[in-house]
């Protein structure tokens, strides 16, 4: 049984020659080099991550050379299952596309390491026009109207964000002292967008710095991709 099993192992431990292999690494930077090209067309000024994407051409690479090591050695492959699988990253991935495009560059790499170019060809091409055609697609963000004033001025506020939002937005929080108040509204940014093509010119901060009493006005978006 263990003679049978190392004749195979043996059998199946076949090397690539130098061709085969600058072969397989100009594929991968080619490959790399479209996916370099697709993150930075997907991803906006306030999202990109040039450092991120030039180690996104490197993973193809490097999984290209980790294939053409392994071969089609199926005791090396297990060895080197068990020395990858210690590794352990610690990175936030902060945009979900960042995921994808981290497998697409594990599976280019393993395509362009067993020399299946035909495969890497036509599913880069593919998922190259997908994130094309909907990688710009954004979230619609939540911003926060925060009013600070004093007491007085509570209602008056109140209801301008009513009549000019009607049910569109929440009301968060409602912090009153003896003197002073502060209130947290929640708003899409589609319904920002909407009233501000219904009212031309009107912006909803200096209308409410207009009611007197109101100290001031505070327009925050609720979105970690812009601390990146």
């Amino acid at each position: 049984m263990k003679q049978d099993l190392y004749k195979y192992l043996i059998a199946n431990a076949g090397n690539m020659t130098v061709e085969e292999i600058a072969t397989c690494f100009l594929a991968s930077v080619v490959i790399g080099a479209v996916i370099f090209i697709s993150y930075r067309f997907s991803h906006s000024n306030t999202v990109y991550s040039a450092k991120f994407n030039v180690s996104l051409m490197m993973l193809t690479s490097v999984t290209t050379l980790i294939m053409s090591v392994i071969g089609n050695n199926v005791a090396l492959s297990l060895g080197m299952v068990g020395a990858l699988s210690i590794v352990r990253f610690r990175t936030a991935i902060k945009d979900p596309r960042d995921t994808v495009y981290i497998f697409w560059c594990v599976a280019a790499g393993v395509c362009c390491g067993i020399q299946d170019f035909t495969v890497v060809a036509i599913g880069s091409a593919t998922i190259f026009l997908i994130m094309l055609l909907l990688g710009n697609v954004r979230n619609n963000e939540k911003y926060l109207i925060i009013i600070r004033g004093n007491q007085d001025s509570e209602e008056k506020a109140n209801n301008l964000m009513v009549d000019t939002y009607r049910n569109k937005i929440s009301l968060r929080v409602a912090n009153v002292t003896h003197k002073d108040m502060e209130l947290i509204y929640e708003i899409s940014e589609s319904t920002l967008r909407k009233a501000g093509k219904k009212n031309p010119g009107f912006d909803i901060r200096a209308g409410l710095m207009e009611i007197e009493g109101v100290d001031s006005v505070n327009l925050v978006c609720q979105n970690d991709e812009i601390t990146r």
